[in-house]
This record gives structure tokens, sequence and C-alpha cells, in this order.
């Protein structure tokens, strides 16, 4: 089997399964319980004054 032929029919089946599970992995680690309190202190890091470290 052709090396082309090969790595098409990987992305085909199995390529595409591994970038939707990365995409839900990634999804509930963002929207995952507790992390409201993380995201609110990274989200006011640009209106801090730099005086207040």
């Amino acid at each position: 089997m052709e090396t082309y032929t090969l790595m098409r029919h990987f992305a085909d089946s199995w390529g595409l399964v591994a970038m939707f599970a990365f995409f839900v992995a990634t999804a509930v680690f963002v929207f995952r319980p507790g992390s409201k309190r993380h995201y609110d202190e990274a989200a006011r890091i640009p209106l801090k004054n730099g005086s207040e470290d």
C-alpha cells in the first residue's frame, strides 16, 4: 500500500475520531465545574494596574 493511501485512510477514519475526541476533551476541560473563578481572574489581568503585583 502506498504511503499516501495509507495516510489518507487513517485520516478518513481514525484521524477524525481522534480530532473529535480532542475537541470533546478540550470542551470538558474548559467548562468543568470550578473553573469559573480561574477564568474570571484571567479575564481581569488586562485591567490590573501595574503597581498591584
